[in-house]
């Protein structure tokens, strides 16, 4: 039975393999470590028109393990967990009822560019709630998007409050509705990932600082890798099924290099003078706050569970610190220097000062 939903699900909408999409690895990596470890805080996409971002975005969901939901619940409430979980299912637990659950796909939602306060963080019936007494709560997109990804194109278009939103339910995991009085929580906790093109406008630094990491995606210039880009498409287009099936094998393989990520993540340790230096970076780049140090950490330690290892090494920083502070540097028009090569920069120095 599984295959043939498997199969249907293919026939329906097929989804181009994340392993068959040729470069662009600054991307597909702070993709996946947000997968690894979503309190890295989301991704943000900057790049030019036609760079494959949405297709590496949606191709990320294929590739994690079904997870445990309480069946028919319309928040993915977790099973056992209590943060990832809504108040009714929590008192029905507490009140020593069992759970039905059931396993389903990681959600993928897609917040389309014209949506409402409402749309996106649900509606409560006021004129039942006051006639009848009933509290009837129309769950909006965050409450689908709970324990999955929520993806927002042209992200830099999108009114600022509704970003504003985006990023606190992302930071806080819960969404709160308040109408006349009358409140109603759950939980969304998600991996938001923005994309869009530096050219039709920037997002506020305030609000581009609560990114966990910003990706910047150029046109390929080689022309043999044009080809081969071009080549798989027409590949894909052509014949999905045959695509899918030629990658399935490398497909499991990072599906499994992922989940066992996950579990390892909790026990990766971070030696204290690399979290030294680490700051020393954040303070020599004139970063404000700590968010860049705390996404640089947890971000290292997420490369280095990708990788299997139990300790993070000056090189697994080396991987990630760009991606992670090159949104927050101060903009200096007079500046020549693009902001993820000063970073880069800082860290060799910084790094290398003691080896």
């Amino acid at each position: 039975m599984n295959s043939t939903t498997k199969e249907n699900k293919e026939t329906i909408r097929p989804v181009f393999p994340f392993t068959a999409i040729v470069g662009q690895e600054e991307m597909k990596l702070a993709l996946i470590l947000n997968v690894i470890d979503p309190k890295i805080g989301g991704v943000m996409i900057m790049g030019d028109r036609g760079t494959g971002k949405s297709t590496t975005i949606r191709a990320i969901a294929d590739l994690l393990p079904k997870i445990e939901v309480v069946k028919d619940d319309l928040f993915n409430s977790h099973p056992m967990d209590v943060d990832l979980m809504s108040d009714e299912n929590k008192k029905t637990l507490q009140d020593g009822v069992a759970l039905t659950t059931s396993y389903i796909n990681v959600p993928m939602v897609d917040l389309p560019l014209g949506a409402t306060e409402d749309r996106v963080c649900g509606t409560i019936d006021i004129e039942k709630a006051l006639t009848e007494g009933i509290k009837t709560f129309e769950p909006g997109l965050l409450a689908k998007a709970n324990r999955g990804i929520l993806y927002v194109d042209e992200v830099n278009l999108l009114d600022d409050h509704l970003v504003d939103i985006l990023l606190d339910s992302a930071a806080s995991g819960w969404n709160t509705v308040e109408r006349e009085g009358i409140s109603v929580r759950h939980p969304a906790r998600f991996v938001l990932v923005g994309s869009g093109n530096p050219e039709e406008g920037e997002l506020r630094p305030q609000l581009l600082d609560r990114f966990g990491m910003h990706a910047e995606i150029r046109t390929v210039k080689d022309p043999e890798l044009r080809v081969k880009i071009v080549e798989q498409r027409t590949n894909f287009d052509q014949n999905p099924r045959r695509c899918i099936e030629d990658c399935q094998k490398t497909q499991n393989d990072l599906k499994e290099k992922i989940a066992e990520a996950q579990l390892l993540l909790s026990n990766i340790t971070i030696d204290y003078d690399l979290r030294i230096k680490i700051s020393q970076v954040c303070g020599e780049l004139d970063v404000d706050g700590l968010r860049g140090d705390i996404v640089t950490n947890r971000a290292a330690k997420a490369y280095a569970a990708f990788n299997g290892q139990q300790n993070v090494k000056s090189s697994d920083i080396g991987k990630v610190i760009t991606l992670c502070l090159r949104h927050r540097l101060r903009k200096d028009p007079l500046e020549a220097m693009d902001s993820g090569e000063k970073v880069q920069k800082v860290f060799n120095k910084i790094f290398e000062e003691e080896n």
